[in-house]
């Protein structure tokens, strides 16, 4: 048995892959923010990733309200500009904190995970 093969590290690095992806587009949507006529993009939320996986919620409370996503979906239409730009830097940086939040959180459990494995392996530290 592959020690490393185990569910519980394969949810966190497809989280950590969601975070990484939503980081992506929301640094694009902020790229664009004069860009005349740009609609901000975003992920849809990471429990639908969960659900084409297969796996499904035992209960609301398992995952954040905050969500994740599975693949790039146009975001709630925003006040324009001029231009015709819906992008609000207030809400992309917000969005970017909270996945960044999102993403300490993954990789402090998946070492968390890594320090489980050693113990009951019965190797140290």
């Amino acid at each position: 048995m592959d020690p490393t093969d185990i569910g519980l590290f394969r949810l966190a690095e497809q989280r950590l892959a969601w975070t990484d992806h939503r980081q992506h587009i929301l640094a694009q949507n902020v790229a664009n923010a004069n860009t005349p006529g740009y609609r901000p993009r975003d992920l849809a939320p990471f429990a639908a990733t969960l659900a084409a996986s297969g796996l499904s919620l035992t209960s609301a409370r398992h995952l954040s309200p905050g969500g994740s996503g599975a693949g790039p979906t146009i975001g709630r239409p925003a006040e324009k500009t001029p231009a015709g730009n819906g992008v609000s830097l207030e809400d992309q940086l917000s969005k970017v904190a909270d996945t960044s939040g999102v993403q300490a959180m993954v990789l402090n459990l998946h070492h968390k995970y890594q320090s489980m494995m050693r113990l009951a392996l019965g190797r140290p530290g």
